[in-house]
C-alpha cells in the first residue's frame, strides 16, 4: 500500500463533486463557506468496517480528510482494539461541519430528498461484499443511518460519538460492544484484536495515530498524531481550531514546537 491516499476513484469523485448545497437559509447551520469535507480510508469495496460519524471539523478541513482530529484519533483507536489497520471506510451524515449548537436543527436536513439521495449512494459506492459491520457514532449518524435504504445484512452497532460529552457513558458503551465488534470483523494481517478495550477514562493508549496511507501527498509527517498537545501543559486537543474573533471565515493550525528538519 501507498504511504499516502491518492484520493477517490473517478466514480467517487464524480459523486463528491455532485455534492448538494443547502438553501440560503439553512447555511448558517454550518460552516458553509469551508466547503465539504467527504471521508477517509477504502472506498474501493474493500473496507470490512464503515463508519458513520457526524461532520468535519476544523482539523478535517484543513486536512481534507475526515476523522483526523482528536475524536478521529479516538476512532482510530477504537479501530486499532478492533484489529483493523486499513479495511475500514470512514464518512459523515453531513459533508458540512455544523455549528454544534445547530445540531439538532440541522438533523431534519438529513431527509431532505436531495441531500438523502446522495447519502444513501455514497454509503452505496462505498460499501462491499467485503463489508462485516457497521458503526454509526452519533446521533446524527444514527439518524442517517436510519434513512440508508439499503443498508448491508451485517451487524449494525449505535455508539455514543466520540467527542460525546459524557465520557463515563461513551466509555462504557465502547467498551460493551467491543468484543461483539470484534467476532464480527475479521482483523487485518497485521492488526491484534486481543489487546485491553478501554478503562474508566481515555488513556493515551486509547488514541491511534492516522495512517499516512489515509491522508493526502506533502502534508507534515506530525499530522494526525496530536499526542504531543494532549500530552502539552496545559493539554490542547486538536491543532487546528476556530478562533473567536472570526469563527467563520477563519482557522488557527498549530505545528508543534521543537521539530528537526528534515534533510
Amino acid at each position: 500500500m501507498s504511504d499516502f491516499d491518492p484520493g477517490p476513484p473517478a466514480a467517487l469523485a464524480r459523486h463528491f463533486a455532485a455534492v448538494p448545497g443547502y438553501r440560503p437559509e439553512d447555511q448558517p447551520l454550518f460552516w458553509y463557506d469551508w466547503g465539504p469535507v467527504f471521508y477517509r480510508g477504502r472506498l474501493n469495496g474493500t473496507a470490512r468496517l464503515l463508519a458513520i460519524a457526524s461532520d468535519p471539523g476544523p482539523t478535517e478541513r484543513v486536512v481534507g480528510r475526515t476523522l483526523v482530529g482528536d475524536a478521529g484519533q479516538r476512532v482510530q483507536g477504537f479501530l486499532t482494539k478492533v484489529g483493523l489497520t486499513r479495511s475500514y471506510a470512514l464518512v459523515n451524515a453531513f459533508a458540512w461541519a455544523v455549528h454544534p449548537s445547530q445540531s439538532s436543527r440541522a438533523r431534519r436536513l438529513l431527509s431532505e430528498p436531495e441531500h438523502l439521495s446522495w447519502r444513501n449512494r455514497l454509503l452505496d459506492l462505498v460499501t462491499g461484499p467485503a463489508l462485516q459491520a457497521v458503526v454509526a457514532f452519533g446521533e446524527n449518524a444514527q439518524a442517517a443511518l436510519g434513512l440508508w435504504a439499503g443498508v448491508p445484512q451485517v451487524p449494525v452497532f449505535e455508539l455514543p460519538h466520540p467527542s460525546a460529552h459524557d465520557t463515563a457513558d461513551l466509555l462504557e458503551r465502547w467498551r460493551s460492544a467491543l468484543p461483539t465488534i470484534r467476532s464480527a470483523v475479521t482483523p487485518d494481517p497485521d492488526g491484534d484484536n486481543t489487546g485491553p478495550t478501554y478503562g474508566d477514562g481515555f488513556e493515551e493508549s486509547d488514541y491511534a495515530a492516522i495512517p499516512r496511507a489515509d491522508l493526502p501527498f506533502g502534508l507534515p509527517g506530525w499530522v494526525g498524531d496530536d499526542r504531543w498537545g494532549r500530552l502539552a501543559s496545559p493539554p490542547h486537543r486538536n491543532s487546528v481550531h476556530r478562533p473567536a474573533e472570526d469563527p467563520d471565515h477563519t482557522l488557527v493550525w498549530r505545528a508543534p514546537s521543537g521539530l528537526t528538519p528534515p534533510g
